[in-house]
């Protein structure tokens, strides 16, 4: 009976913490289209649209493309279709999306 209580705490607690919709680290404004990327462009911008290091990675963790953009067009044409993590930093802030080129 103790292990189903256990599981309950871990799943709840679990669940909770996931659906944090807030974080202070967040990129005011942020803003990423289209997406899923079809044209080989995808256009970033923020509220105060300073540059941004941008990081692709691929489903495994591996780096694919490493840049730094100083108005919101991003190229993408050298990246095969497929599913990707997007990471933007800009100043001491930071944001994570998923990318998708079709």
């Amino acid at each position: 009976m103790k292990h189903i209580y256990l599981i309950i705490f871990f799943f709840f607690f679990s669940f909770s913490y996931g659906q944090s919709t807030h974080n202070k680290g967040d990129i005011e404004g942020f803003s990423m289209y289209p997406n899923p990327v079809t044209n080989g462009k995808v256009y970033i911008s923020t509220a105060t649209n300073n540059p941004k290091e941008i990081l692709i990675y691929d489903v495994l963790g591996t780096l694919v493309l490493k840049t730094t953009i100083l108005g919101k067009e991003l190229r993408l044409s050298d990246l095969d279709a497929g599913v990707y993590v997007l990471r933007v930093f800009e100043k001491d802030k930071m944001v994570t999306r998923k990318l998708i080129i079709k």
